[in-house]
Protein backbone atom coordinates (compact mmCIF):
# COMPACT_ATOMS: atom_id res chain seq x y z
CA UNK A 1 0.00 0.00 0.00
CA UNK A 2 1.57 3.70 -0.95
CA UNK A 3 2.31 5.79 1.22
CA UNK A 4 0.44 9.27 1.22
CA UNK A 5 2.13 12.76 0.66
CA UNK A 6 -0.37 15.41 2.70
CA UNK A 7 -0.63 19.02 2.72
CA UNK A 8 -1.99 21.32 5.32
CA UNK A 9 -3.27 24.12 4.39
CA UNK A 10 -4.13 26.75 7.33
CA UNK A 11 -6.53 29.34 5.61
CA UNK A 12 -8.19 32.64 6.57
CA UNK A 13 -11.61 32.35 5.01
CA UNK A 14 -13.78 35.25 4.34
CA UNK A 15 -16.61 35.30 7.28
CA UNK A 16 -20.16 34.60 5.92
CA UNK A 17 -18.88 34.15 1.97
CA UNK A 18 -19.44 30.94 0.81
CA UNK A 19 -18.40 31.59 -2.84
CA UNK A 20 -14.80 33.87 -1.91
CA UNK A 21 -14.21 30.56 0.39
CA UNK A 22 -14.49 28.44 -2.25
CA UNK A 23 -12.25 30.58 -4.75
CA UNK A 24 -9.83 30.14 -2.27
CA UNK A 25 -9.99 26.60 -1.83
CA UNK A 26 -9.58 26.19 -5.54
CA UNK A 27 -6.58 28.20 -5.51
CA UNK A 28 -5.11 26.22 -2.83
CA UNK A 29 -5.63 23.51 -5.10
CA UNK A 30 -4.14 24.78 -7.89
CA UNK A 31 -1.05 25.85 -5.93
CA UNK A 32 -0.14 22.70 -5.03
CA UNK A 33 -0.86 20.84 -7.94
CA UNK A 34 1.82 23.20 -9.57
CA UNK A 35 4.21 21.22 -6.65
CA UNK A 36 6.98 18.96 -8.39
CA UNK A 37 5.32 16.39 -6.16
CA UNK A 38 1.91 17.33 -5.22
CA UNK A 39 0.36 15.84 -2.43
CA UNK A 40 -1.96 12.98 -2.31
CA UNK A 41 -4.18 14.76 0.11
CA UNK A 42 -5.02 18.40 0.65
CA UNK A 43 -6.50 19.05 4.59
CA UNK A 44 -8.94 22.25 5.07
CA UNK A 45 -9.72 23.66 8.75
CA UNK A 46 -12.97 23.14 10.24
CA UNK A 47 -16.03 25.85 8.43
CA UNK A 48 -13.31 26.28 5.85
CA UNK A 49 -16.15 27.63 3.63
CA UNK A 50 -17.33 30.21 5.86
CA UNK A 51 -15.47 30.99 9.20
CA UNK A 52 -17.24 29.72 12.07
CA UNK A 53 -18.45 32.16 14.51
CA UNK A 54 -21.91 32.18 12.20
CA UNK A 55 -24.81 31.73 14.76
CA UNK A 56 -27.82 31.86 12.90
CA UNK A 57 -26.15 32.60 9.66
CA UNK A 58 -25.53 29.07 9.33
CA UNK A 59 -29.04 28.21 8.41
CA UNK A 60 -28.00 30.61 4.88
CA UNK A 61 -24.44 29.41 4.74
CA UNK A 62 -25.28 25.52 4.94
CA UNK A 63 -24.68 23.49 2.04
CA UNK A 64 -25.31 19.58 1.76
CA UNK A 65 -22.80 17.47 1.05
CA UNK A 66 -22.93 16.71 -2.64
CA UNK A 67 -23.55 20.30 -3.36
CA UNK A 68 -20.17 21.18 -1.79
CA UNK A 69 -18.49 18.07 -3.64
CA UNK A 70 -19.73 19.41 -6.96
CA UNK A 71 -19.30 22.77 -6.60
CA UNK A 72 -15.01 21.96 -4.74
CA UNK A 73 -15.07 19.24 -7.92
CA UNK A 74 -16.07 22.12 -10.56
CA UNK A 75 -13.32 24.18 -9.83
CA UNK A 76 -10.72 21.39 -9.52
CA UNK A 77 -11.52 20.45 -13.07
CA UNK A 78 -11.27 24.03 -14.25
CA UNK A 79 -7.62 24.07 -13.00
CA UNK A 80 -6.76 20.77 -14.79
CA UNK A 81 -5.65 19.43 -11.48
CA UNK A 82 -4.64 16.31 -11.12
CA UNK A 83 -6.88 13.27 -8.88
CA UNK A 84 -6.58 14.24 -5.53
CA UNK A 85 -8.20 13.73 -2.19
CA UNK A 86 -9.46 16.79 0.05
CA UNK A 87 -10.83 17.03 3.52
CA UNK A 88 -12.94 20.57 4.24
CA UNK A 89 -14.81 21.74 6.88
CA UNK A 90 -17.78 23.36 6.41
CA UNK A 91 -21.57 23.82 7.96
CA UNK A 92 -23.58 20.96 6.67
CA UNK A 93 -27.88 20.91 5.72
CA UNK A 94 -28.24 17.05 6.23
CA UNK A 95 -31.56 15.76 6.12
CA UNK A 96 -33.84 18.09 8.66
CA UNK A 97 -30.88 19.31 10.64
CA UNK A 98 -27.81 21.13 10.01
CA UNK A 99 -24.32 19.96 10.93
CA UNK A 100 -20.68 20.81 11.87
CA UNK A 101 -19.26 18.59 9.21
CA UNK A 102 -16.31 17.76 7.35
CA UNK A 103 -15.94 15.86 4.11
CA UNK A 104 -13.85 13.81 2.39
CA UNK A 105 -13.69 13.74 -0.90
CA UNK A 106 -11.79 12.18 -3.56
CA UNK A 107 -11.66 14.67 -6.80
CA UNK A 108 -10.89 12.71 -9.93
CA UNK A 109 -10.06 16.10 -11.84
CA UNK A 110 -12.72 15.18 -14.27
CA UNK A 111 -16.41 15.48 -14.40
CA UNK A 112 -16.77 13.52 -10.99
CA UNK A 113 -15.88 13.70 -7.49
CA UNK A 114 -16.93 11.74 -5.00
CA UNK A 115 -17.60 11.63 -1.16
CA UNK A 116 -15.79 9.15 0.38
CA UNK A 117 -16.86 9.76 4.29
CA UNK A 118 -18.69 12.70 6.34
CA UNK A 119 -18.05 13.21 9.48
CA UNK A 120 -20.00 15.36 12.25
CA UNK A 121 -18.73 17.18 14.80
CA UNK A 122 -20.07 14.98 17.92
CA UNK A 123 -19.51 17.50 20.84
CA UNK A 124 -20.30 21.04 20.36
CA UNK A 125 -18.89 23.47 23.24
CA UNK A 126 -21.03 25.73 25.00
CA UNK A 127 -18.92 27.37 27.60
CA UNK A 128 -16.61 30.41 27.25
CA UNK A 129 -17.07 31.98 23.75
CA UNK A 130 -18.76 29.23 21.96
CA UNK A 131 -22.49 28.20 21.63
CA UNK A 132 -22.62 25.77 19.08
CA UNK A 133 -25.39 23.51 20.69
CA UNK A 134 -27.90 26.82 20.05
CA UNK A 135 -27.42 26.05 15.76
CA UNK A 136 -26.23 22.72 14.69
CA UNK A 137 -26.67 19.12 15.69
CA UNK A 138 -24.52 16.70 16.82
CA UNK A 139 -23.29 14.13 14.85
CA UNK A 140 -23.60 10.30 16.44
CA UNK A 141 -20.39 8.18 15.28
CA UNK A 142 -17.23 8.32 15.25
CA UNK A 143 -16.02 5.76 12.18
CA UNK A 144 -13.01 5.01 10.16
CA UNK A 145 -12.99 4.34 6.25
CA UNK A 146 -10.58 2.80 3.75
CA UNK A 147 -8.04 4.93 1.50
CA UNK A 148 -5.88 4.25 -0.48
CA UNK A 149 -3.26 5.12 1.68
CA UNK A 150 -4.35 3.33 4.57
CA UNK A 151 -7.68 3.98 6.89
CA UNK A 152 -8.67 6.71 8.24
CA UNK A 153 -10.86 8.80 10.85
CA UNK A 154 -12.03 12.65 11.27
CA UNK A 155 -12.81 14.31 14.22
CA UNK A 156 -13.49 18.09 14.66
CA UNK A 157 -11.57 20.06 16.65
CA UNK A 158 -13.48 19.96 20.34
CA UNK A 159 -13.89 15.88 19.18
CA UNK A 160 -10.13 15.58 19.95
CA UNK A 161 -10.15 16.45 24.00
CA UNK A 162 -12.48 13.62 24.52
CA UNK A 163 -9.90 10.99 24.59
CA UNK A 164 -12.64 8.11 23.95
CA UNK A 165 -12.78 9.79 20.53
CA UNK A 166 -9.34 8.95 19.04
CA UNK A 167 -10.06 5.68 20.61
CA UNK A 168 -12.98 4.49 19.09
CA UNK A 169 -10.81 5.40 15.93
CA UNK A 170 -7.91 3.77 16.59
CA UNK A 171 -10.10 0.98 17.44
CA UNK A 172 -11.78 0.77 14.38
CA UNK A 173 -8.54 0.32 12.39
CA UNK A 174 -7.56 4.40 11.60
CA UNK A 175 -3.89 4.65 10.94
CA UNK A 176 -4.44 8.53 10.15
CA UNK A 177 -6.37 10.99 11.96
CA UNK A 178 -7.54 13.83 10.52
CA UNK A 179 -8.30 16.95 12.87
CA UNK A 180 -9.99 20.04 11.31
CA UNK A 181 -10.18 22.71 13.98
CA UNK A 182 -11.11 26.30 14.36
CA UNK A 183 -9.63 26.97 17.63
CA UNK A 184 -9.32 30.49 19.28
CA UNK A 185 -5.86 31.17 20.32
CA UNK A 186 -6.20 31.55 24.95
CA UNK A 187 -3.82 32.42 26.88
CA UNK A 188 -1.54 35.59 27.14
CA UNK A 189 0.91 33.98 30.04
CA UNK A 190 4.79 34.06 29.89
CA UNK A 191 4.42 31.78 27.42
CA UNK A 192 7.57 28.87 27.36
CA UNK A 193 9.85 29.17 24.49
CA UNK A 194 8.09 26.22 21.60
CA UNK A 195 11.06 24.35 19.79
CA UNK A 196 9.90 23.34 16.41
CA UNK A 197 11.12 22.16 13.11
CA UNK A 198 10.37 26.12 11.98
CA UNK A 199 12.57 27.41 15.03
CA UNK A 200 12.18 28.43 18.35
CA UNK A 201 8.48 30.52 19.16
CA UNK A 202 6.73 31.73 21.79
CA UNK A 203 2.91 30.19 21.20
CA UNK A 204 -0.28 31.12 22.98
CA UNK A 205 -1.28 28.37 26.21
CA UNK A 206 -4.02 26.85 24.18
CA UNK A 207 -1.93 26.15 21.28
CA UNK A 208 0.62 24.46 23.49
CA UNK A 209 -2.27 22.36 24.85
CA UNK A 210 -3.22 21.42 21.28
CA UNK A 211 0.96 20.67 20.70
CA UNK A 212 0.58 18.10 24.02
CA UNK A 213 -2.73 16.69 22.88
CA UNK A 214 -2.01 15.71 19.17
CA UNK A 215 1.66 14.45 20.78
CA UNK A 216 -0.15 11.87 23.26
CA UNK A 217 -3.02 10.54 20.65
CA UNK A 218 -0.24 10.01 18.33
CA UNK A 219 1.61 8.42 21.10
CA UNK A 220 -0.49 6.13 22.45
CA UNK A 221 -2.09 4.88 19.43
CA UNK A 222 0.46 5.01 17.01
CA UNK A 223 -1.48 6.96 14.43
CA UNK A 224 -1.09 9.58 12.32
CA UNK A 225 -2.13 13.37 13.32
CA UNK A 226 -3.39 15.88 11.24
CA UNK A 227 -4.32 18.72 12.20
CA UNK A 228 -5.75 21.70 10.10
CA UNK A 229 -6.34 25.16 12.04
CA UNK A 230 -8.23 28.31 11.05
CA UNK A 231 -6.55 31.81 10.34
CA UNK A 232 -7.43 34.78 11.27
CA UNK A 233 -9.89 37.38 13.17
CA UNK A 234 -13.80 37.40 13.55
CA UNK A 235 -15.01 39.66 16.52
CA UNK A 236 -11.91 40.06 17.97
CA UNK A 237 -11.42 36.65 18.12
CA UNK A 238 -8.04 35.22 17.06
CA UNK A 239 -7.65 31.95 15.09
CA UNK A 240 -3.64 31.34 15.35
CA UNK A 241 -2.91 28.96 12.51
CA UNK A 242 -0.14 26.69 13.90
CA UNK A 243 -1.26 23.69 12.26
CA UNK A 244 0.66 20.24 13.06
CA UNK A 245 1.73 17.13 11.50
CA UNK A 246 2.78 14.62 14.51
CA UNK A 247 4.00 10.95 13.36
CA UNK A 248 3.15 8.24 14.92
CA UNK A 249 5.00 7.65 18.41
CA UNK A 250 4.76 11.87 18.91
CA UNK A 251 7.54 13.31 16.98
CA UNK A 252 6.18 16.62 15.73
CA UNK A 253 6.96 16.33 11.48
CA UNK A 254 6.36 20.08 10.65
CA UNK A 255 4.09 23.23 12.44
CA UNK A 256 2.36 26.22 10.62
CA UNK A 257 2.90 29.60 11.68
CA UNK A 258 1.34 31.53 13.87
CA UNK A 259 -1.33 33.94 12.42
CA UNK A 260 -0.54 33.44 8.86
CA UNK A 261 -1.89 31.07 6.28
CA UNK A 262 0.43 28.56 5.00
CA UNK A 263 0.48 25.24 3.28
CA UNK A 264 2.24 22.54 5.00
CA UNK A 265 3.54 19.62 3.67
CA UNK A 266 4.94 16.22 4.38
CA UNK A 267 5.59 12.85 3.49
CA UNK A 268 3.59 10.20 6.14
CA UNK A 269 5.39 6.74 5.15
CA UNK A 270 2.82 3.95 6.32
CA UNK A 271 5.58 2.29 7.63
CA UNK A 272 5.53 4.59 10.83
CA UNK A 273 2.59 3.15 11.93
CA UNK A 274 3.68 -0.20 11.86
CA UNK A 275 7.32 0.21 13.76
CA UNK A 276 5.13 2.93 16.27
CA UNK A 277 2.96 0.07 17.42
CA UNK A 278 5.78 -2.17 17.71
CA UNK A 279 7.94 -0.21 19.89
CA UNK A 280 4.79 0.75 22.56
CA UNK A 281 2.04 -2.00 21.48
CA UNK A 282 -0.66 0.40 23.56
CA UNK A 283 -3.38 -0.03 21.12
CA UNK A 284 -2.50 -3.89 20.81
CA UNK A 285 -2.89 -4.44 24.74
CA UNK A 286 -6.50 -2.01 24.70
CA UNK A 287 -7.41 -4.53 22.24
CA UNK A 288 -6.75 -8.10 23.84
CA UNK A 289 -7.86 -6.20 27.10
CA UNK A 290 -11.14 -4.28 26.02
CA UNK A 291 -13.35 -7.41 26.09
CA UNK A 292 -13.29 -8.12 29.43
CA UNK A 293 -13.40 -4.51 30.84
CA UNK A 294 -16.70 -4.01 28.74
CA UNK A 295 -18.10 -6.98 30.29
CA UNK A 296 -16.82 -6.25 33.64
CA UNK A 297 -18.18 -2.29 33.80
CA UNK A 298 -21.22 -3.62 32.27
CA UNK A 299 -22.41 -5.97 35.02
CA UNK A 300 -24.32 -4.43 38.27
CA UNK A 301 -21.43 -2.91 40.65
CA UNK A 302 -21.27 -5.04 44.29
CA UNK A 303 -21.65 -1.89 46.68
CA UNK A 304 -18.09 -1.39 48.38
CA UNK A 305 -17.75 -2.87 52.18
CA UNK A 306 -15.10 -1.69 54.31
CA UNK A 307 -12.90 -4.09 55.53
CA UNK A 308 -11.42 -3.89 59.19
CA UNK A 309 -7.88 -4.65 60.20
CA UNK A 310 -6.37 -4.95 62.67
CA UNK A 311 -3.51 -2.70 63.21
CA UNK A 312 -0.46 -3.48 66.20
CA UNK A 313 1.41 -0.57 67.66
CA UNK A 314 5.08 -1.05 66.06
CA UNK A 315 8.35 -1.12 68.23
CA UNK A 316 10.34 1.20 67.97
CA UNK A 317 8.38 3.93 66.70
CA UNK A 318 9.56 4.86 63.65
CA UNK A 319 11.91 7.69 63.05
CA UNK A 320 11.25 10.58 60.44
CA UNK A 321 14.18 9.42 57.50
CA UNK A 322 15.98 12.17 56.12
CA UNK A 323 13.95 13.33 52.86
CA UNK A 324 13.49 16.39 50.72
CA UNK A 325 9.80 18.24 50.73
CA UNK A 326 9.19 19.53 48.08
CA UNK A 327 6.58 21.93 48.30
CA UNK A 328 3.90 22.56 45.21
CA UNK A 329 3.84 26.15 43.54
CA UNK A 330 1.04 28.42 43.87
CA UNK A 331 -0.45 31.58 42.18
CA UNK A 332 -1.96 33.84 44.44
CA UNK A 333 -3.21 36.41 41.66
CA UNK A 334 -1.30 39.04 43.42
CA UNK A 335 1.16 40.22 40.60
CA UNK A 336 -1.02 39.23 37.20
CA UNK A 337 1.18 41.66 35.52
CA UNK A 338 4.10 39.69 35.79
CA UNK A 339 2.63 36.44 33.94
CA UNK A 340 1.80 38.45 30.69
CA UNK A 341 4.42 37.33 27.75
CA UNK A 342 4.82 41.26 25.97
CA UNK A 343 6.29 39.52 22.93
CA UNK A 344 2.96 37.18 22.32
CA UNK A 345 0.93 40.23 22.89
CA UNK A 346 2.54 42.30 20.76
CA UNK A 347 2.61 39.70 17.64
CA UNK A 348 -1.11 38.40 18.64
CA UNK A 349 -2.40 42.44 18.13
CA UNK A 350 0.03 43.18 15.46
CA UNK A 351 -1.48 40.39 13.44
CA UNK A 352 -5.03 41.95 14.45
CA UNK A 353 -4.69 45.18 13.20
CA UNK A 354 -2.88 44.17 10.22
CA UNK A 355 -6.05 42.01 9.15
CA UNK A 356 -8.89 44.34 10.15
CA UNK A 357 -7.08 47.44 8.55
CA UNK A 358 -5.50 46.04 5.05
CA UNK A 359 -7.45 42.63 4.85
CA UNK A 360 -11.26 43.07 6.33
CA UNK A 361 -11.42 46.63 5.70
CA UNK A 362 -9.41 47.32 2.79
CA UNK A 363 -6.81 50.25 3.76
CA UNK A 364 -3.63 50.66 3.67
CA UNK A 365 -2.90 53.51 6.47
CA UNK A 366 -4.36 54.15 9.97
CA UNK A 367 -4.88 57.05 11.50
CA UNK A 368 -4.31 57.51 15.53
CA UNK A 369 -5.06 60.12 17.93
CA UNK A 370 -1.84 60.75 20.22
CA UNK A 371 -3.19 62.35 23.34
CA UNK A 372 -0.21 62.24 24.89
CA UNK A 373 -1.34 59.05 26.98
CA UNK A 374 -0.61 55.45 27.48
CA UNK A 375 -3.58 54.01 25.68
CA UNK A 376 -3.02 56.25 22.30
CA UNK A 377 0.80 55.59 22.34
CA UNK A 378 0.38 51.78 23.03
CA UNK A 379 -2.06 51.81 20.42
CA UNK A 380 0.35 53.71 17.48
CA UNK A 381 3.02 51.52 18.38
CA UNK A 382 1.63 48.31 18.29
CA UNK A 383 -0.10 50.02 14.65
CA UNK A 384 3.18 51.30 13.06
CA UNK A 385 4.71 47.77 13.49
CA UNK A 386 1.57 46.52 11.78
CA UNK A 387 1.19 48.68 8.99
CA UNK A 388 4.51 50.30 8.52
CA UNK A 389 5.07 54.17 10.20
CA UNK A 390 4.62 55.35 6.49
CA UNK A 391 1.18 54.02 6.82
CA UNK A 392 0.36 55.30 9.93
CA UNK A 393 -0.80 59.28 10.99
CA UNK A 394 -0.94 60.83 14.30
CA UNK A 395 -2.95 63.45 15.08
CA UNK A 396 -2.72 65.93 18.56
CA UNK A 397 -5.98 67.55 19.12
CA UNK A 398 -5.26 70.25 22.04
CA UNK A 399 -8.03 72.31 23.53
CA UNK A 400 -6.75 75.84 24.79
CA UNK A 401 -6.24 74.55 29.02
CA UNK A 402 -5.08 71.04 27.64
CA UNK A 403 -1.75 70.11 29.59
CA UNK A 404 1.68 71.47 27.69
CA UNK A 405 3.22 68.31 28.35
CA UNK A 406 0.49 66.13 26.66
CA UNK A 407 1.32 68.00 23.41
CA UNK A 408 4.98 67.45 24.26
CA UNK A 409 4.48 63.57 24.84
CA UNK A 410 2.73 62.69 21.56
CA UNK A 411 5.57 64.34 20.24
CA UNK A 412 8.00 62.19 21.06
CA UNK A 413 5.83 59.24 20.60
CA UNK A 414 5.57 60.41 16.87
CA UNK A 415 9.20 61.34 16.55
CA UNK A 416 10.08 58.08 17.98
CA UNK A 417 8.16 55.87 15.20
CA UNK A 418 8.93 58.42 12.47
CA UNK A 419 5.26 58.65 11.98
CA UNK A 420 3.69 62.04 10.29
CA UNK A 421 2.34 63.96 12.44
CA UNK A 422 -0.76 66.62 12.40
CA UNK A 423 -2.04 69.12 14.64
CA UNK A 424 -5.31 70.10 14.92
CA UNK A 425 -6.39 72.94 17.46
CA UNK A 426 -10.30 71.95 18.60
CA UNK A 427 -10.40 75.33 20.83
CA UNK A 428 -12.31 77.24 18.19
CA UNK A 429 -15.04 74.61 17.21
CA UNK A 430 -15.68 73.75 21.09
CA UNK A 431 -15.86 78.06 22.12
CA UNK A 432 -18.12 77.95 18.73
CA UNK A 433 -20.63 75.41 19.94
CA UNK A 434 -20.36 76.71 23.92
CA UNK A 435 -21.55 80.14 22.12
CA UNK A 436 -24.19 78.75 20.27
CA UNK A 437 -25.64 76.23 22.97
CA UNK A 438 -28.96 76.86 24.80
CA UNK A 439 -27.06 77.30 28.10
CA UNK A 440 -23.77 77.38 28.56
CA UNK A 441 -21.95 73.95 28.85
CA UNK A 442 -20.71 73.06 32.40
CA UNK A 443 -17.67 71.69 32.88
CA UNK A 444 -18.71 67.88 32.39
CA UNK A 445 -20.32 69.38 29.66
CA UNK A 446 -17.74 70.70 28.03
CA UNK A 447 -15.64 67.41 28.37
CA UNK A 448 -18.01 65.59 26.46
CA UNK A 449 -18.09 67.89 23.33
CA UNK A 450 -14.25 68.20 23.43
CA UNK A 451 -14.70 64.10 22.83
CA UNK A 452 -17.30 64.78 20.11
CA UNK A 453 -15.25 67.67 18.24
CA UNK A 454 -12.34 65.16 18.15
CA UNK A 455 -14.21 62.56 16.70
CA UNK A 456 -15.68 64.51 14.30
CA UNK A 457 -11.99 66.06 13.31
CA UNK A 458 -10.36 62.18 13.03
CA UNK A 459 -13.11 61.07 11.07
CA UNK A 460 -12.89 63.78 8.93
CA UNK A 461 -9.34 63.70 8.19
CA UNK A 462 -9.99 60.04 7.90
CA UNK A 463 -11.83 60.71 4.69
CA UNK A 464 -9.55 63.26 3.71
CA UNK A 465 -6.72 60.87 3.79
CA UNK A 466 -8.11 57.72 3.36
CA UNK A 467 -7.28 55.98 6.88
CA UNK A 468 -8.67 53.94 9.31
CA UNK A 469 -9.20 55.57 12.71
CA UNK A 470 -7.53 53.38 15.20
CA UNK A 471 -9.14 52.66 19.25
CA UNK A 472 -7.17 53.85 21.88
CA UNK A 473 -9.92 52.98 24.67
CA UNK A 474 -8.75 50.41 27.12
CA UNK A 475 -10.96 47.80 28.65
CA UNK A 476 -11.44 49.70 31.73
CA UNK A 477 -12.80 52.36 30.59
CA UNK A 478 -14.98 50.22 27.99
CA UNK A 479 -16.43 48.50 31.21
CA UNK A 480 -17.36 51.84 33.25
CA UNK A 481 -18.97 53.71 30.06
CA UNK A 482 -16.07 56.12 29.99
CA UNK A 483 -14.98 56.16 26.24
CA UNK A 484 -16.62 57.94 22.97
CA UNK A 485 -18.69 56.35 20.60
CA UNK A 486 -17.36 55.30 17.60
CA UNK A 487 -14.03 56.79 18.23
CA UNK A 488 -12.00 55.93 20.66
CA UNK A 489 -13.84 52.51 20.70
CA UNK A 490 -12.83 51.99 16.86
CA UNK A 491 -11.04 48.27 17.01
CA UNK A 492 -11.46 48.08 20.75
CA UNK A 493 -12.05 44.76 21.00
CA UNK A 494 -8.40 43.62 20.69
CA UNK A 495 -6.01 46.57 20.45
CA UNK A 496 -6.27 47.17 23.83
CA UNK A 497 -8.90 45.07 25.71
CA UNK A 498 -7.03 42.18 24.98
CA UNK A 499 -3.94 43.64 27.06
CA UNK A 500 -4.64 43.82 30.93
CA UNK A 501 -5.71 46.84 32.32
CA UNK A 502 -6.19 46.08 36.00
CA UNK A 503 -2.83 48.13 36.38
CA UNK A 504 -3.05 51.46 34.13
CA UNK A 505 0.49 50.96 33.37
CA UNK A 506 0.43 47.26 32.57
CA UNK A 507 -0.60 48.36 29.20
CA UNK A 508 3.07 49.34 28.80
CA UNK A 509 3.67 45.52 28.63
CA UNK A 510 2.40 45.39 24.95
CA UNK A 511 5.13 47.54 23.52
CA UNK A 512 7.96 46.76 25.68
CA UNK A 513 8.84 44.34 23.16
CA UNK A 514 9.71 47.47 20.83
CA UNK A 515 12.80 47.88 23.36
CA UNK A 516 16.13 47.08 23.27
CA UNK A 517 16.13 45.56 26.73
CA UNK A 518 14.95 42.27 27.97
CA UNK A 519 11.44 42.38 28.50
CA UNK A 520 10.91 41.47 32.06
CA UNK A 521 12.37 44.93 32.95
CA UNK A 522 10.26 47.82 33.37
CA UNK A 523 10.30 50.07 29.87
CA UNK A 524 11.43 53.39 29.46
CA UNK A 525 9.16 56.21 29.84
CA UNK A 526 8.48 58.21 27.14
CA UNK A 527 10.21 61.53 28.48
CA UNK A 528 12.19 61.98 31.33
CA UNK A 529 9.77 63.85 33.22
CA UNK A 530 6.41 63.10 34.90
CA UNK A 531 3.85 60.43 33.75
CA UNK A 532 1.88 60.70 30.16
CA UNK A 533 -1.17 63.06 30.92
CA UNK A 534 -4.39 62.58 30.43
CA UNK A 535 -6.67 65.46 28.77
CA UNK A 536 -9.36 65.55 30.23
CA UNK A 537 -8.94 65.34 34.51
CA UNK A 538 -10.70 63.36 37.12
CA UNK A 539 -12.15 66.42 38.86
CA UNK A 540 -14.46 66.17 35.41
CA UNK A 541 -15.54 62.70 35.93
CA UNK A 542 -18.74 61.98 37.68
CA UNK A 543 -18.00 58.28 38.63
CA UNK A 544 -22.00 57.54 38.26
CA UNK A 545 -22.16 53.69 38.05
CA UNK A 546 -23.45 53.06 34.18
CA UNK A 547 -22.65 56.57 33.35
CA UNK A 548 -20.90 57.45 30.42
CA UNK A 549 -19.45 61.04 30.37
CA UNK A 550 -18.02 60.50 26.66
CA UNK A 551 -20.73 59.67 25.10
Amino acid sequence: MPSPRVAVAQIRPRKGDYRANLTKIGGVLAKVASLERSPDLVVFPETATSGYFLEGGVRELAVPAPTLAADVGALHVAAGGRPVDVVIGFYEEYETHYHNSAAYLHLTGDSTAEIRHIHRKVFLPTYGVFDERRFVQSGQEIRAFDTPWGRMAMLICEDAWHSLCPTLAALDGADFLLVPTASPARGLAAARVTPSVQGDERLPASLERWEVLGRNIASEHGMYVIMSQLVGFEGGKAFPGVSMIIAPGGELRTRGPLFDEAVLVADCPRDDVTRARTDMPLLNDLEIQLPGLLQASSGTRAPARPIPIVVERSEPPPEPCDVNIVEGMSHSGSDELSLIDPELVTTWLTAFIREEVTSRRGFAKGLVGLSGGVDSAVTAYLAARALGAANLIGVRMPYEDSSPESLAHAALVGDALGIELQTVDITAAVRGYAAAAPSPPDPMRLGNVMARVRMITLFDLSAAVRALPLGTGNKTERLLGYFTWHADDSLRRSIRSVTCSRRRYGSWLAISAFHPRSSTNPPRPISSGARPTREISASRIPWLTGFSTRS
